[in-house]
């Protein structure tokens, strides 16, 4: 007896998880949020904080490129400056010693009674103060400004490709993790199901044993299926609750309730046009073109360094102490400046040749991508073709696996079959359901990664409400 109240006692616990999973699943689908793909996705995107950065880099070079058209403009300035002499700057007539010996006596005799400081005049005080306004404008830098602006154009360019490329990862992801809650779902489904048959089939094997036409051993062989299937179905359950819960932070809301069905397309989209969306639009190779602009004007750049650079200046006084010096000195000042470089540290040859082999890398690169997408698209198509034919494939099983365990069922209450043909024909069944389940969400997948990869994202989200909800079937 001690055994057997110790089965109980297993089984009783297990009941209570089976009724409390029951429960919560109740509960998730009571309070979860009826929620579209397309309501999902719009959610997704004003929410998504991958998109929110990615934004705030676009707007960041954004910002860039308006700083760079300021290289256009001259630039003006107010400069200031105190200045401590060792001693102020005099002229003193005595130091030009002048020829005096044409001069008469007599004025010799009145130039030698004036002191020696009449004939300093002061230039400047010790104490010099200036403020000046000071402007300058280069007309022509040997193309630099030009290949600047380009360079920031390019990385806005880039920066928005990016951008795109995170918007369809993330709508990718999202298709995953949608769809898995359905599918888990519909697992949970399938399993309940199969534990209500199974327990049906239990009972009718109690009764069969205890009228001696089946053995002991057929019941047991059918609880132990309906013990396993009880174990699969707490499985399915936590998967559901999980792929849930996966979903539900993906979009900021407490719960969520994904309603738009499975599909399978009768007509697949063409491979060819596909092939050609994706090479001529798809955002990495966009991103690479943007790199090639930048690697093209990087070159420009570091060419412009062994032209002359011709500017505008000029300088206006606005203030100045009353010295005599100051009095000489022109309140305003303008003229065009020029600057030819010779001889160089920086290296130019170097940085032009980095510069190209900079641009010669992103061409090559920009080839690779585009082997890499070809392969890539054509491999989603097949993936996709792959996935429908087996779904299709399955229909003909499932009909089979259903007529199957019809035939069993009536072979086993009239005692022609054993419990074992019974459940193997029920777990048949299950295992039909569950593949086709599995098809159509790789089906899913595929074609959401082909649409994605060929900048379809939004026919896949019109087919979605083509297709209707799982609930109007």
């Amino acid at each position: 007896m001690v055994p057997q109240r110790n089965i109980n006692t297993h089984s009783w616990r297990r009941y209570r998880l089976g009724l409390c999973l029951s429960i919560s699943l109740l509960n998730l689908s009571v309070l979860a949020e009826p929620i579209t793909f397309s309501h999902a996705w719009q959610q997704l995107e004003q929410v998504s904080d991958q998109l929110q950065a990615k934004s705030q880099l676009v707007n960041r070079a954004q910002a860039e490129e308006d700083a760079g058209d300021a290289l256009n403009y001259p630039s003006i300035n107010i400069a200031g400056s105190y200045t401590r002499l060792e001693k102020p700057l005099e002229f003193d007539v005595q130091d030009l010693d002048l020829d005096l010996s044409s001069l008469s006596s007599t004025i010799m005799d009145v130039l030698s009674t004036i002191p020696s400081s009449m004939f300093v005049t002061p230039l400047t005080e010790q104490d010099v103060f200036r403020a000046s306004l000071q402007a300058m404008w280069p007309i022509y830098t040997g193309g630099k400004i030009t290949a600047a602006q380009g360079i920031h154009a390019a990385q806005v360019s880039e920066t928005e490709q990016e951008l795109a490329l995170a918007r369809r990862e993330l709508f990718l992801q999202l298709v995953d993790r949608y769809y898995a809650v359905s599918v888990t779902k519909t697992l949970v489904d399938t399993q309940k199901q199969l534990v209500d048959s199974l327990t049906v089939h239990v009972t009718h094997a109690k009764k069969l044993e205890q009228q001696g036409q089946i053995a002991k051993v057929e019941r047991l062989n059918a609880q132990v299926a309906l013990e396993n299937a009880k174990v699969n179905w707490g499985k399915s359950k936590r998967q559901y609750e999980m792929a849930e819960i996966a979903l539900a932070r993906m979009l900021h809301i407490p719960s969520v309730d994904p309603i738009s069905a499975l599909f399978l397309l009768e007509q697949q989209p063409s491979l060819p046009r596909l092939s050609q969306l994706t090479l001529t639009q798809h955002p990495a190779l966009k991103l690479l073109e943007a790199k090639e602009a930048q690697a093209n004007g990087l070159v420009d750049l570091e060419k412009g360094s062994y032209y002359p650079t011709v500017y505008l200046y000029g300088n206006y006084t606005l203030y100045e102490d009353n010295s005599l010096f100051a009095q000489v000195e022109p309140d305003w000042m303008v003229g065009v400046g020029m600057s030819i470089p010779l001889i160089s540290r920086d290296g130019r040859s170097g940085k032009v040749q980095a510069a190209k082999s900079a641009l010669l890398q992103a061409r090559y690169t920009k080839a690779q991508t585009k082997q890499d997408l070809s392969l890539l698209i054509d491999q989603s198509y097949r993936q996709m073709l792959q996935a429908k034919e087996e779904a299709d494939a399955l229909d003909v099983s499932l009909a089979l696996a259903t007529e199957n365990l019809r035939l069993r069922e009536l072979s086993f209450n009239q005692g022609l079959s054993t419990s074992i043909d019974r459940v193997d024909a029920e777990l048949s069944l299950t295992a039909v359901k569950t593949q086709q389940l599995g098809a159509k969400y790789r089906y899913i997948q595929a074609y959401a990664k082909v649409m994605a990869v060929s900048g379809q994202v939004d026919e896949f989200i019109n087919r979605t409400q083509i297709q209707g909800t799982a609930y109007a079937g």
